[in-house]
Parts: C-alpha cells; structure tokens; sequence
C-alpha cells in the first residue's frame, strides 16, 4: 500500500495519463465513425459515471449559483477542445494530437496575463517560446494547406483547452470538482448530440464496444487526474501529465505502426523541457511568495507584540 501522498498522487497522474492515452487509441481505430459521435459517446459515459458518483456523495450537480456562468464558460470550451482533439486524432499521429492539446499550460500563461492581467514572469516567456519552437518542429511549416489545417485544428484543442483551465482557476475552491465534471460532461453531451443527429453514422458491435471503451478510459483519467490532486498541489505533480504523450507515441508505434521522425521528436523533447521549466521555476517562485508572507506575517504579529 502507498503510503506517502506525493507518490500516490504521482501514480494517479501516469494512470491518468496512460487512460487518456488509450482513450486516444480507441478513438483512432474507429475510423468510420465522425469525431461529433465518438465524442457523443466519451461525454455520455463520462455524464452516467459523474450522476452515479454525485447521487453516491448525495450531492446536488448544479453548483452555486454565482458559479455557474463560469461553469458554462468552462464546459463550452472545454466541449471545442474535446471535438478538436477528436478530429486531430483522426487526422494527425496520435503522438501529435496529443502534444498539440498538452499545449494547454501555455495558453493558459497568454490568456491569463491578457484577460486576468496576471503579471507574465520571465521563465513563462522562456518556457512559451520553448514550446513554440517545438511546436515549429512538429509543424514544419511547408506549402501543404491540408496539413496545415489538420495542424490548426489540433492547436485549437490546446486553445481551448488552455481557456477552458483559465474558468477552472477562477473556480477554483470555489466549487466542487465533481461539479465541475458534471457541468462539462452535461452540456458537451448536448452539443454533440445535436451535431450528430445529421451524420450519424449505426456503429457496428466492435464500435460500439471501442467507442464505450474510449468512454471509460476517459472517465478513469478524469477522476484519476482529480483525485491526484488532492494528494498533491497541482504544482508538484502537473509534469507528469506529459506522461501522456511517451504513452501515446507507443500505443501510436504499436497499433498504428506511427514513427514520428527527428523533428517531432526534438520537438515533443522541447515542449515536455518547457512544462518543466513551469513546474521547476513555478514551485521556487511559489516557494519564495510563501516565505515572504511567513516573514510579512511574523513582523506583523512582533509589531503588534510592541
């Protein structure tokens, strides 16, 4: 048994990872069914597993009330991040598809320093153009517009993702996790839904199965990824979501028989260098803050001793 939360948490994240991994996989072997259904499918699961988890806790789904513009806010565009890494799977090496939406944490710094004013530091600026010279690798720009479209798509997944995750800061304790799933999985079921209904496609036995398969997949890294940080800030574990893309490259090498060449590879090395240099300056630059205040607090309390 584990006993130290800090490994527990870190376990959770690399089964989250390597869940989300083969979520990824099923999704890419289904090829005949549009990326609106396969997502139908993973929302629906994820939706059933949520209520299940919610009338357990006895607990109400519809949050606060002040809350829920920005629970709308996070499901909307967590719903475009999902159907663009759908179709990015399907469209790209399954390596690619995921990097592209592990771009997120970057995002997140842009986003935040234009709509919350947050003050950029100079290891965010370090690590964003890190990772956009690995994305360039991965890239390689040339004169191909289908690819380049393909690459556009994949690179809103991490948009999105990135906007939807500046809803969730806000959030924050403000509102409980499950909640949030909740939020997500309920109105990306609808909107997917009412996009299918035109091109639905009847999936045969071994889809159905697949695409129910890629659902449970997703809602184990969900709430792996939830419970790991409980166990741990979000701080100390968050590198290891990049765990994701060494599992995604095999499965893609395995199954698809994808061998993504130098340049990719260099570039997937630059964006995992990049989250870390997030993960190392962003904890000591944490550390420091907290230092400060114990400090500020302690001569406040001698001041008030005097």
């Amino acid at each position: 048994m584990i006993k130290n939360n800090k490994t527990k948490a870190v376990v959770l994240m690399l089964i989250s990872s390597l869940s989300f991994a083969f979520m990824g996989a099923l999704v890419k072997v289904v090829t005949d069914i549009p990326s609106f259904e396969k997502a139908l499918f993973r929302n629906l699961i994820s939706l059933i597993v949520v209520i299940m988890v919610l009338y357990y806790r006895k607990e109400s789904p519809w949050g606060q009330k002040e809350n829920r513009r920005y629970l709308i806010g996070r499901s909307i565009f967590g719903t475009i991040g999902l159907v663009t890494y759908f179709y990015s799977i399907d469209h790209l090496l399954l390596a690619d598809a995921s990097m592209f939406n592990r771009l997120s944490p970057f995002f997140v710094i842009i986003f935040a320093a234009i709509f919350l004013k947050e003050k950029i530091k100079r290891y965010q600026v370090l690590s964003v153009v890190v990772a956009f010279i690995g994305v360039l690798l991965i890239i390689k720009p040339g004169f191909n517009f289908g690819n380049y479209f393909n690459t556009f798509i994949g690179l809103l997944s991490g948009v999105s993702a990135g906007a939807a995750y500046i809803f969730v800061s806000y959030l924050g304790k403000k509102e409980n996790a499950f909640i949030v799933v909740f939020y997500f999985s309920l109105i990306s079921t609808i909107v997917t839904a009412i996009m299918t209904i035109p091109i639905f496609i009847m999936p045969t036995l071994l889809e159905f199965i697949l695409l129910v398969g890629a659902g449970v997949f997703a809602s184990v890294g969900q709430f792996t990824l939830t419970y790991a940080y409980k166990y741990a800030p979000a701080g100390e574990v968050s590198i290891y979501v990049y765990a994701n893309i060494i599992f995604a490259s095999i499965l893609g090498l395995i199954f698809f028989s994808e061998m993504p060449d130098v340049f990719s590879f260099v570039g997937y090395l630059l964006i995992i260098l990049a989250g870390y240099i997030i993960y190392k300056y962003g904890r000591t630059f944490a550390n420091k803050v907290a230092e400060e205040e114990n400090v500020e607090e302690l001569n406040n309390v001698e001041n008030k001793v005097v």
